[in-house]
Protein backbone atom coordinates (compact mmCIF):
# COMPACT_ATOMS: atom_id res chain seq x y z
CA UNK A 1 0.00 0.00 0.00
CA UNK A 2 1.24 3.47 -0.86
CA UNK A 3 0.58 6.09 1.78
CA UNK A 4 1.00 9.82 1.35
CA UNK A 5 1.91 11.68 4.51
CA UNK A 6 0.88 15.33 4.57
CA UNK A 7 1.87 18.23 6.75
CA UNK A 8 -0.08 21.39 6.02
CA UNK A 9 1.89 24.60 6.55
CA UNK A 10 0.22 27.85 5.61
CA UNK A 11 -0.90 27.44 2.01
CA UNK A 12 1.41 24.46 1.31
CA UNK A 13 0.63 20.78 1.52
CA UNK A 14 4.02 19.13 2.14
CA UNK A 15 3.98 15.56 0.79
CA UNK A 16 6.00 12.40 1.41
CA UNK A 17 5.19 8.95 0.04
CA UNK A 18 5.93 5.73 1.88
CA UNK A 19 5.24 2.07 1.29
CA UNK A 20 5.51 -0.96 3.54
CA UNK A 21 7.15 -4.25 2.57
CA UNK A 22 6.69 -6.59 5.51
CA UNK A 23 8.15 -4.78 8.52
CA UNK A 24 10.18 -2.37 6.38
CA UNK A 25 8.89 1.07 5.50
CA UNK A 26 10.48 2.72 2.47
CA UNK A 27 10.35 6.28 1.17
CA UNK A 28 9.19 6.64 -2.42
CA UNK A 29 11.02 9.60 -3.92
CA UNK A 30 8.87 11.57 -6.35
CA UNK A 31 9.49 14.94 -7.99
CA UNK A 32 6.46 16.62 -6.34
CA UNK A 33 7.31 17.47 -2.75
CA UNK A 34 4.60 20.02 -2.05
CA UNK A 35 1.53 21.53 -3.64
CA UNK A 36 0.60 25.14 -2.94
CA UNK A 37 -2.87 26.67 -2.82
CA UNK A 38 -2.45 30.16 -4.25
CA UNK A 39 -4.95 32.83 -3.11
CA UNK A 40 -7.65 30.61 -1.64
CA UNK A 41 -10.24 33.40 -2.00
CA UNK A 42 -10.48 32.63 -5.72
CA UNK A 43 -12.56 29.56 -6.64
CA UNK A 44 -10.45 28.92 -9.75
CA UNK A 45 -7.34 28.50 -7.54
CA UNK A 46 -9.12 26.09 -5.18
CA UNK A 47 -10.30 24.02 -8.15
CA UNK A 48 -6.79 24.01 -9.65
CA UNK A 49 -5.35 22.85 -6.31
CA UNK A 50 -7.86 20.00 -6.17
CA UNK A 51 -7.04 19.02 -9.76
CA UNK A 52 -3.31 18.92 -8.91
CA UNK A 53 -4.01 16.72 -5.88
CA UNK A 54 -6.20 14.35 -7.88
CA UNK A 55 -3.55 14.04 -10.59
CA UNK A 56 -0.85 13.40 -7.96
CA UNK A 57 -2.92 10.70 -6.22
CA UNK A 58 -3.75 8.95 -9.50
CA UNK A 59 -0.22 9.17 -10.90
CA UNK A 60 1.29 7.52 -7.82
CA UNK A 61 -1.57 5.10 -7.11
CA UNK A 62 -2.00 6.42 -3.57
CA UNK A 63 -4.45 4.38 -1.52
CA UNK A 64 -4.17 6.17 1.79
CA UNK A 65 -3.52 9.78 2.82
CA UNK A 66 -2.51 10.60 6.39
CA UNK A 67 -2.62 14.24 7.48
CA UNK A 68 -0.89 15.60 10.56
CA UNK A 69 -3.61 17.33 12.57
CA UNK A 70 -3.37 20.99 13.48
CA UNK A 71 -4.91 22.63 16.50
CA UNK A 72 -8.31 24.25 16.07
CA UNK A 73 -7.75 26.82 18.80
CA UNK A 74 -4.98 28.14 20.98
CA UNK A 75 -1.45 29.32 20.32
CA UNK A 76 -0.64 26.70 17.68
CA UNK A 77 -3.99 26.74 15.87
CA UNK A 78 -4.00 26.26 12.13
CA UNK A 79 -5.12 29.12 9.92
CA UNK A 80 -8.28 29.08 7.80
CA UNK A 81 -6.39 28.16 4.63
CA UNK A 82 -4.96 25.03 6.29
CA UNK A 83 -8.46 23.77 7.08
CA UNK A 84 -9.58 24.47 3.52
CA UNK A 85 -6.64 22.37 2.25
CA UNK A 86 -7.52 19.59 4.69
CA UNK A 87 -11.10 19.57 3.43
CA UNK A 88 -9.97 19.31 -0.18
CA UNK A 89 -7.93 16.22 0.74
CA UNK A 90 -10.92 14.69 2.52
CA UNK A 91 -13.10 15.16 -0.57
CA UNK A 92 -10.74 13.21 -2.86
CA UNK A 93 -12.27 10.06 -4.34
CA UNK A 94 -10.59 6.67 -4.41
CA UNK A 95 -8.42 6.90 -1.30
CA UNK A 96 -8.82 6.83 2.45
CA UNK A 97 -7.93 9.99 4.39
CA UNK A 98 -7.11 9.94 8.11
CA UNK A 99 -6.02 12.65 10.51
CA UNK A 100 -3.29 11.82 13.01
CA UNK A 101 -2.60 13.81 16.16
CA UNK A 102 0.98 15.06 16.59
CA UNK A 103 1.16 13.14 19.89
CA UNK A 104 0.31 9.88 18.10
CA UNK A 105 3.02 10.51 15.51
CA UNK A 106 5.61 11.30 18.22
CA UNK A 107 4.69 8.24 20.29
CA UNK A 108 4.91 5.96 17.24
CA UNK A 109 8.26 7.51 16.23
CA UNK A 110 9.68 6.83 19.72
CA UNK A 111 8.43 3.25 19.65
CA UNK A 112 9.45 2.42 16.06
CA UNK A 113 12.44 4.77 15.55
CA UNK A 114 11.79 5.34 11.84
CA UNK A 115 14.94 6.22 9.92
CA UNK A 116 14.70 9.42 7.90
CA UNK A 117 16.05 8.67 4.41
CA UNK A 118 18.57 10.99 2.76
CA UNK A 119 16.19 11.32 -0.21
CA UNK A 120 13.87 13.48 1.95
CA UNK A 121 14.21 17.22 2.26
CA UNK A 122 14.22 18.43 5.86
CA UNK A 123 10.83 20.11 5.45
CA UNK A 124 9.34 16.70 4.48
CA UNK A 125 10.33 14.91 7.70
CA UNK A 126 7.01 15.42 9.50
CA UNK A 127 5.03 14.35 6.42
CA UNK A 128 7.13 11.17 6.15
CA UNK A 129 6.72 10.36 9.85
CA UNK A 130 2.97 10.86 9.43
CA UNK A 131 2.93 8.36 6.55
CA UNK A 132 5.01 5.88 8.57
CA UNK A 133 2.65 6.18 11.54
CA UNK A 134 -0.38 5.53 9.30
CA UNK A 135 1.29 2.45 7.79
CA UNK A 136 2.19 1.01 11.20
CA UNK A 137 -1.31 1.66 12.55
CA UNK A 138 -2.98 0.07 9.50
CA UNK A 139 -0.88 -3.09 9.79
CA UNK A 140 -1.82 -3.64 13.46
Amino acid sequence: MTCCGVEIKGSDAVLALATQNGATIEHLAVPTKKITLADDDEAVNVKAFRAQLEAFVQAHRIEHIAIKKRGKKGEFAGGPTTFKIETIFQLLEGCTVTLLAPQTISATQKKQAFALPASLNKYQHEAFLTACTALVRSSN
